[in-house]
């Protein structure tokens, strides 16, 4: 389970180093792809087989299927880890997530997500004060944290 918070700069050459705690559980290859709110997501090889087998199922004659697929593959590319630790990057997905410098890298249960520092912060800020209420959506009411 990827959980955690990390910062680090991307290079000119889109490489980022991913932290060693992460690179042990990716293992070799790491599919990454346009996440939702400006981010990308970053999935182990084995996690990304199976959510691929999921979006197989859904019917291409529905509109949503159709445009989530497309978002959703369609700058998904493949990466290995070089001997520093680093990933590239393609240009069409730093430009989605807007990463020229400082990231943010987090681990969510069963990916991590790459985040500028920017964009980042505004999520945060943004949704820090309605965390109790996006819980309480979420969660019964005998859910303790």
């Amino acid at each position: 389970m990827f959980i955690g918070e990390y910062h680090h700069n991307i290079d000119e050459k889109n490489r980022l180093i991913i932290p060693s705690k992460f690179r042990e559980e990716l293992l070799d290859e790491v599919i990454i792809t346009r996440g939702l709110e400006n981010c990308l997501f970053v999935y182990p090889k084995n996690n990304w087989d199976h959510i691929t087998n999921k979006l197989s199922t859904l019917p291409f004659t529905k509109k949503d299927a159709r445009s989530f697929n497309r978002f959703f593959l369609s700058g998904a590319t493949s990466a290995t880890f070089d001997k520093q630790g680093r990933i590239n990057i393609s240009s069409v997905l730093c430009d989605y997530a807007d990463l020229k410098k400082e990231c943010v890298i987090i681990g969510v249960g069963d990916r991590l997500e790459i985040w500028s520092l920017d964009k980042w912060n505004e999520f945060f800020t943004t949704n820090e004060e309605n965390m109790s209420d996006i819980a309480e959506n979420l969660f019964e009411s005998d859910v303790d944290f």
